[in-house]
């Protein structure tokens, strides 16, 4: 794959949003969610790379008279995968040779970039391949159309007498083959057809094959960019400290000490951070260590992880907006004479992305250059258009390789920050958070707690289950016209499509917010309803006596797909089979079954739990039928990242607040699973016809209550609070 630098014009750099509704984007609003897709145009010829003529049918086709073909990403790639399924999608339709492509980021552009899905340039929500299945096969299948009717008006022949292949056009009856690139200046004068025929799937040769990461040579060799690896001419650097309390301000700074550090450039002062700049980051990180700084804390001082638990709790009391009511589960829990309940507690949780937040900014009279790895670029060119009082096209985004992303850098705090510094100063600026910054300034995932209850008949089945969701609302912030009537959809997503067969349900929620930002992590709803309503399926298997594989198939009856996978895990997994105890402690296996994203999803999991309550997962063994498979591979990898992560989320995973101070602040106490603790991971694919599901963030919604689920198969402890860690060694 190669790289090529984007670039952006006042037409690609367009963003019709209101005044208001740009203002609310300061606070992190994808009001881009609310402008329309477009994917189709008419073709256009113009001079590219080098001074070459260029056929772009399309925003994201670009074919110069070489027969180079280049694909414009307008989807960030953070190492889920999607510079490869993106391309696979348009090589597809376009027939051409993946593995020969160029590729492109996007520039910001919400009416040409945006995802069909989202409606706007957003990568989220595992919506990449999903959103793109249809619109990137069609724009593939328009630009060969044009160039096989070119072909055909050339020879004087009918066009279905020809066909595409390997980046040529074939005459069928003689053999005459001409490539892309003599076609190029013809094709740019056709309309592009409003109506197209894609490839049956039996014909797909590029789709559903394994096909190597295109962006994986560049980050073995080192010459992959990210937005940390960034130089610009002139560049100095900036590293920052915000205040140790949200909300709380600057002030006073002494730099006394720090002009002293050899590097050292200046002081930056905003209203709750100041910032360092200096000749390189070590000169920058002593000189904001050599600062005397003084913080008004403001009214969240007294802040903490146990003024939260007892708000929450107390807030939990009251009744919710309703997002999902069948029959009369309250009613019927209230007379049943077998019921069980319990409370289910998730804690905050940092994104803790191997990248820290980094933004390069170079701010001038007549516009800024932005260089950042973001997954929101529209929304941070209007941010940056805001606040240096520039028209919009004057702000331009250089996107680049994202290391991790999972939700973090969906939001722009950090690019405000940037252009704030950069802003006082008359060069470029590269600011890079800390790990202790940014760990302790994260956009948290929010603290839930859950009440559910059940009411059970004389086997042991549920008859009627209320779920009782108390926690933050992030579309509220991020965008409030998605919560209907009190819902916020996302926070409610993995407890409302319950695949278990039951006659009463009731969901609410209850929106109580913290004293801080909250933010999407890796599926945000379904990390935390997926844990609580498979942990609580799996209490009510062994309330009733019951094996958990047969407890929920049972359940499954009118969940096809869903009873799918979970046989096969357990046919893969050998369910049935004991474990062998280990020499010192004990083991067990634990199920779950996921539907989120599209996707559904079973994983069994196998754990040892020593004498010290200290967990060790031992292996891992996921199903997953995600629909249409675009590329094996990433489903595979994005299965056992995701794994990974999930496990780390529930074994340690915790953010913490003691006078209004995150208490955690680098990989000592805010834990990662080592290398040596990753357990074997096991993908079995499900083969289906079915529309693609989304694979970025199920794998580690999935694998969390399979974790606790073994947990207690091991010891009969039952986790309803993580981290799990934690839990084993306090109660």
């Amino acid at each position: 794959m190669h790289m090529l630098p984007e670039t952006q014009t006042a037409e690609t750099a367009r963003g019709d949003v209101s005044r208001r509704d740009f203002l609310k984007l300061s606070s992190g609003l994808g009001i881009g969610l609310l402008l329309e897709f477009s994917l189709l145009g008419t073709a256009c010829s113009k001079l590219g790379i080098g001074g070459k003529q260029e056929f772009t049918p399309n925003a994201f086709i670009h074919i110069d008279q070489d027969g180079v073909v280049t694909i414009v990403a307008h989807k960030v790639e953070m190492g889920q995968g999607t510079y490869t399924s993106m391309p696979m999608l348009i090589a597809e339709e376009l027939e051409v040779d993946v593995s020969k492509v160029k590729l492109q980021h996007a520039p910001p552009d919400d009416k040409a970039y945006g995802d069909a899905l989202l409606g706007a340039q957003i990568t989220g929500g595992s919506t990449s391949v999903r959103g793109a299945w249809k619109p990137l096969r069609e724009a593939g299948a328009r630009a060969r159309m044009m160039l096989i009717q070119v072909a055909a008006d050339e020879w004087k022949v009918r066009p279905e007498t020809c066909y595409a292949e390997n980046g040529e056009v074939v005459h069928q009856p003689t053999g005459r083959r001409v490539p892309y690139g003599d076609l190029v200046e013809k094709a740019s004068r056709l309309p592009a057809p409003s109506a197209v025929t894609l490839k049956d799937p039996k014909d797909f040769k590029i789709i559903g094959k394994p096909v190597h990461r295109l962006d994986a040579p560049s980050k073995v060799n080192g010459t992959a960019e990210f937005g940390i690896d960034v130089k610009v001419p002139d560049m100095k650097i900036a590293t920052v400290s915000a205040s140790p309390v949200f909300g709380g301000k600057l002030v006073s700074v002494d730099d006394s000490e720090a002009k002293k550090i050899q590097g050292f450039q200046q002081v930056i002062k905003l209203d709750n951070a100041v910032a360092v700049i200096a000749d390189h980051m070590w000169a920058a990180k002593q000189s904001l260590a050599a600062l005397k700084i003084t913080w008004d804390d403001g009214e969240h001082a007294g802040f903490s992880s146990a003024s939260l638990r007892e708000d929450i709790a107390k807030a939990s009391e009251a009744k919710g907006a309703v997002a999902k009511n069948t029959g009369n589960a309250p009613g019927v829990i209230a007379s049943a004479d077998k019921k069980l309940e319990a409370v289910y507690e998730l804690p905050f949780l940092a994104h803790a992305t191997m990248e820290p937040i980094n933004c390069t900014v170079h701010v001038q009279d007549d516009g800024c250059d932005i260089w950042v790895g973001t997954q929101v670029p529209v929304v941070a060119q209007m941010v940056a258009a805001q606040l240096t009082g520039l028209a919009q096209d004057k702000v331009r985004i250089h996107n680049h390789l994202l290391g991790g992303g999972f939700g973090r850098r969906l939001e722009v705090d950090s690019v405000a920050q940037a252009v704030s510094i950069a802003k006082q100063v008359n060069f470029p600026v590269k600011v890079v958070w800390t790990r202790e910054e940014d760990i302790q300034h994260d956009m948290y995932r929010p603290y839930y707690y859950d009440h559910i209850s059940a009411a059970i008949d004389e086997h042991g089945n549920p008859q009627a289950w209320q779920h009782h969701i108390t926690g933050s609302s992030i579309m509220a912030r991020f965008f409030p016209a998605a919560v209907k009537d009190g819902v916020d959809p996302d926070a409610v997503e993995g407890a409302t499509d319950l695949q278990y067969a039951v006659p009463n349900v009731y969901v609410d929620y209850v929106r109580h917010e913290p004293p801080l930002p909250t933010a999407f992590w890796r599926g945000v709803g379904p990390t935390h309803n997926i844990f609580v309503v498979e942990s609580f399926i799996d209490e009510l298997a062994a309330k009733a006596g019951k094996d958990p594989v047969e407890y929920r198939l049972a359940l499954l009856k009118n969940a096809p797909r869903a009873k799918a996978v979970l046989e096969l895990a357990a046919e893969k997994a050998n369910w049935s089979s004991p474990l062998a105890a280990p020499a010192k402690g004990k083991a067990g296996k634990g199920v779950s079954v996921l539907f989120a994203f599209g996707t559904y999803i079973a994983q069994v999991v196998e754990v040892e739990v020593d004498a010290d309550q200290q967990v060790r997962v031992k292996k891992v063994v996921c199903v997953v039928d995600c629909g249409y498979t675009v590329n094996p591979d990433t489903v595979r990898a994005q299965m056992e990242g995701g794994i990974m992560f999930g496990i780390t989320g529930a074994l340690w995973g915790e953010i913490n607040f003691e006078q209004g101070r995150v208490q955690e602040s680098n990989f000592h106490n805010y834990r990662m699973m080592r290398m040596n603790e990753a357990p074997v991971v096991e993908v079995h694919l499900v083969p289906s016809q079915e529309n693609p599901g989304g694979i970025g963030e199920p794998g580690t919604s999935a694998v969390m209550p399979a974790v606790a689920n073994a947990v207690f198969a091991a010891t009969g402890k039952r986790v309803r609070k993580l981290p799990i860690a934690k839990a084993l060694t306090t109660t």
